[in-house]
């Protein structure tokens, strides 16, 4: 017999058959390899990732040792192959934050008051750019609201790029007056 024997292969079989105790064994014995293994697979992440990817691994050893057939390849090298696939799966994953840093980590949402502050300052905008002129509303919404540039509003508005740039002066001008007083009422 050339080939050394599986140290592994009776705690195998005997965990097939739902022996708690040889998988408690089997754990013992693998735990801390396997846990530095995945710690060093996983780094950058949470240092729970690598005990998750371990958990795992021997989750799928009582599940699946019934079925393992001794003499193939040693158990320890179907082991490391798990929680190696475990740890590709894991990095293949966006990242996860930590939920201890979530706790820490501000709400970037805007608070109700200031939601309600822009609104309110929208609703002024609004009715500012409503009372302007006709064309001048239409310049300052096709270029500033809308996005277009001077040639696109221009063309919709059917006049000279020249002119539409004159409304724009005269409309900007005219809000900027609007909201001033506005805002010092």
């Amino acid at each position: 017999m050339g080939t050394n024997p599986d140290p592994d292969a009776e705690l195998v079989l005997r965990i097939g058959r739902g022996d708690r105790a040889a998988a408690e064994t089997l754990m013992r014995r693998h735990l801390p390899k396997l846990l530095t293994l995945a710690r060093r697979m996983l780094a950058a992440r949470a240092p729970a990732e690598a005990e998750d990817a371990v958990q795992e691994a021997f989750l799928r050893v009582w599940q699946h040792a019934g079925r393992w057939k001794p003499g193939k390849a040693r158990f320890e090298t179907w082991l490391y192959r798990v929680v190696l696939n475990q740890c590709y799966d894991r990095l293949r994953k966006k990242p996860m934050a930590d939920l201890a840093a979530a706790e820490e980590t501000p709400d970037p949402s805007p608070s109700p008051g200031a939601v309600l502050e822009a609104a309110e300052r929208a609703s002024t905008v609004e009715a500012a750019l409503a009372s302007l002129p006709e064309r001048q509303r239409a310049a300052l919404v096709l270029c500033h609201f809308e996005e277009n540039t001077n040639i696109v509003a221009a063309e919709a508005m059917g006049i000279s790029v020249e002119a539409l740039e004159s409304l724009l002066a005269r409309g900007r001008r005219s809000l900027r007056t609007m909201l001033s007083a506005l805002r010092d009422a």
